[in-house]
């Protein structure tokens, strides 16, 4: 069982360059299996290989959401530049499940895929975690009690002047 860091708690400094990775896929035709099967199949081979490999770029251990018909990974890498070389490497198992993909599905609307490549910065990430296991990108980075980081979301987005929460931290 997880231990529940008690109170309020932020991610350390030190996101900048770091990339939060959303990857997914749709089941836009259930009836359809054998087209979408294989594409359910290829994301927890080249997890097994990222989180094998270290110096590919994966930092932390990913985690899986499942929605309705829609399947989420959300991942963080040490840089873009180790993302965009595994995604093209020829020795690694994403492109050749990238090109299988689109060989059998491309473009029939049987599934679906997605994903979304966010560059984090210390300036521009913010983060809380009540009373949570060490989760997110606090998993990567660090946690640290939020007051540390500030109180408020504003303080610990901009390091600006302690202001007075609308309810008091805890």
């Amino acid at each position: 069982m997880a231990t529940i860091n008690k109170g309020r708690y932020s991610a350390d400094v030190g996101a900048d360059g770091k990339v939060l990775f959303l990857i997914g896929m749709r089941f836009n035709q259930l009836w359809k299996p054998w087209k979408w099967l294989p594409v359910v199949t290829a994301m927890p081979r080249m997890l097994i290989e990222l989180q094998k490999n270290p110096s590919l770029g994966l930092v932390g251990t990913p985690r899986t959401f499942l929605s309705g018909r829609t399947i989420l990974v959300w991942q963080y890498w040490e840089s873009f530049e180790k993302l965009e070389a595994y995604s093209k490497s020829g020795s690694a198992e994403h492109l050749p499940a990238w090109r299988a993909f689109n060989k059998n599905v491309r473009d029939n609307g049987s599934v679906g895929i997605y994903h979304e490549t966010i560059v984090l910065s210390d300036a521009t990430v913010e983060t809380v975690y009540g009373n949570t296991p060490t989760m997110g990108l606090a998993a990567v980075t660090g946690a640290v009690p939020a007051r540390q980081r500030g109180q408020s979301a504003k303080a610990r987005m901009t390091g600006a002047a302690a202001e007075a929460p609308p309810v008091d931290p805890y």
